[in-house]
Parts: C-alpha cells; sequence; structure tokens
C-alpha cells in the first residue's frame, strides 16, 4: 500500500453540498487530511455543512477572499500555517480550490513516483508584463469588473499608459534587483519541505509580503515568485495538472469558465488529474459524473454518453 500522505488545502466560498463531493474524493485512500478555508463572508452559512471527518479541519480563522487582492494569498499562507502546526509528516501539499473536482485517478501514484517536485504552472515574464506588479492600485481599481466599469477602464489606461513608459502611480515597496519575477495560475501541489520553506522565508523578510499588498492578482505572482527565487527551482515541474477552460467573450476573458458534461470529453483527454471550475447552480451533471467516476464514488455506471 502506498503510504503517500497529503494535505490539501481548500479555499472555498460556497456550494458545500459541492464541496464535500470533492472532499469525499480526497478522503478515498485514507491517506490525505483536509484543511478548509471559509471565505469569511460565507463562513457563518457554510462552517457546519461541511462534511464533518476526522481527517477534515475547517480553520476557525478566515478572511475575507477578493478577487485581485492579496486576501488570496493571505487565506493560502493562514491554511499552509494550519498545517505546518499539525506537526503531521505530510509528503506534499495541494492547493484547491472548493470549485474543484477529481476527474482522474491516480494522483497519489503520480506523486510517489516524482517525489520531491513541485508541480506550478508558471511563465517567466517581460518588462512589459509587470504592469500589475509595479504600480500601486487602490483596492477598488482590483476588484473583478464583467462590464464597462468606469475601473476597468481606468484599468486600461494606466495599462496603456505603462505600455508607453509612463508609471504615473509606482510601486514604492521594497524590491531586491536580483529578484526575478513569475507568475502563472495560483494552485499548486508542493513537498511539505517547500511550505515550511515559504512560511519562513514570509516571517525572516516582511518586505516580500508587503510589496504584493496594493499589487493586482498577486496570488497569480505571489508563491511562483517566491519558489523560483529559491533553491527548490530545480524541483519545478511546469505543470499542475489542473484543467481550465478560458473565457473568451468581454466578460469572462482571461478568467476561468464554468465546466459543463459537454466538456466532459475534452476533460478526460487533457490527462489532467484535477478540473475547475465546476458550479452545481450551473451543471450538476458534470459534478454527478466525475464524482460518481472518480475517488470515493463508487461502482457508478459510467457509460453515459460523454456527447449525449
Amino acid at each position: 500500500m502506498n503510504s503517500l500522505r497529503t494535505a490539501f488545502i481548500l479555499q472555498i466560498h460556497k456550494n458545500p453540498r459541492q464541496v464535500n463531493r470533492f472532499i469525499d474524493q480526497l478522503l478515498s485512500d485514507d491517506q490525505a487530511d483536509v484543511y478548509v478555508h471559509i471565505d469569511k463572508r460565507s463562513y457563518k452559512e457554510i462552517y457546519h455543512k461541511i462534511l464533518k471527518h476526522s481527517n477534515v479541519k475547517v480553520l476557525e480563522n478566515s478572511v475575507v477572499c477578493e478577487w485581485g487582492n492579496i486576501s488570496q494569498i493571505t487565506a493560502t499562507i493562514l491554511l499552509l500555517r494550519e498545517v505546518l502546526a499539525s506537526k503531521k509528516n505530510y509528503d506534499y501539499v495541494c492547493l484547491r480550490s472548493g470549485q474543484d473536482l477529481l476527474v482522474k485517478d491516480g494522483f497519489k501514484g503520480f506523486l510517489s513516483e516524482n517525489s520531491g517536485k513541485i508541480f506550478m504552472g508558471f511563465r517567466e515574464i517581460k518588462k512589459k508584463d509587470l504592469v500589475g506588479m509595479e504600480i500601486n492600485w487602490p483596492k477598488v481599481t482590483r476588484s473583478r469588473y464583467n462590464s464597462a466599469h468606469p475601473f476597468r477602464i481606468y484599468r486600461r489606461i494606466i495599462h496603456d499608459l505603462y505600455q508607453k513608459g509612463f508609471n504615473l502611480f509606482p510601486n514604492k515597496n521594497q524590491w531586491p534587483n536580483e529578484y526575478m519575477f513569475f507568475t502563472g495560475s495560483q494552485w499548486f501541489t508542493i513537498p511539505l519541505e517547500a511550505a515550511k520553506y515559504i512560511i519562513e522565508f514570509i516571517d525572516k523578510n516582511e518586505w516580500y509580503y508587503r510589496f504584493f499588498e496594493n499589487t493586482l492578482a498577486p496570488d497569480e505572482w505571489f508563491f511562483h515568485t517566491l519558489i523560483m527565487n529559491s533553491p527548490f527551482k530545480v524541483k519545478v515541474v511546469k505543470n499542475n495538472y489542473l484543467f481550465l477552460k478560458w473565457g473568451g467573450k468581454f466578460t469572462d476573458i482571461g478568467s476561468p469558465v464554468c465546466l459543463t458534461f459537454k466538456d466532459i470529453q475534452q476533460i478526460e483527454e487533457s490527462n489532467d488529474f484535477f478540473a475547475r471550475k465546476f458550479d452545481e447552480d450551473i451543471d450538476k451533471a458534470v459534478i454527478e459524473y466525475f464524482s460518481n467516476k472518480v475517488g470515493f464514488g463508487g461502482n457508478p455506471d459510467v457509460s453515459i454518453k460523454i456527447n449525449g
């Protein structure tokens, strides 16, 4: 029996029944614990609906998680600290959202075969890409706007000026010249040693967190940049094995769209272990399909026509 043990850390804000289906999958082989951070705005409503299990820990401390805001990082740090405080000897720590699902079996075996590696999608950036980091963005300008909101237009204007060499509102926080920036999807799977390194680094280097406080979408930069400027960079595999389907409309461009039953074939052909995002209010059938087929669901009738 494979004894590899993983701490799954989840950031959730709605749909507790759907979250519980995901937790069931993660607990399927009794070699994992699940730590859950609930957005403070939903905490009272959701807390008592999350699966009660000896391997599930819901954090008592929570923050309001807002898109494009440092609070996303704060929530992840709270989860990492909870894992380390448990003193359990995990092999891996895996960050996921409450709108994820396992869509393929074998994740634990995969980690065992790749022990010590870090799975985190990232890309190196050019100077023009640093508009989110080198500008001081007031909080009201960092929210998600799905229409032609004045602040969305403001962001475009500031971005265009930056491209032309004008930074009207520079980020004046310290940033060492020897540190390179990296960015990517916020979700990752890292060895416990890397999680320890992250927390120790943050505690010893207060300037690092401070730099990102007023940046735009820092959750897509913070951990990537930290890891890729550390000794752990040689362990990084440029893939987090998470299927995403990106929006192309004005209202959702640059954001993952909700997956539906008609996406099943594409998801399975991707060979990824996880996918997001799912929403039971939009399509329950695709959630039923994967939560029954993969992990803890049992032996369902998987002969459903994928294109039906």
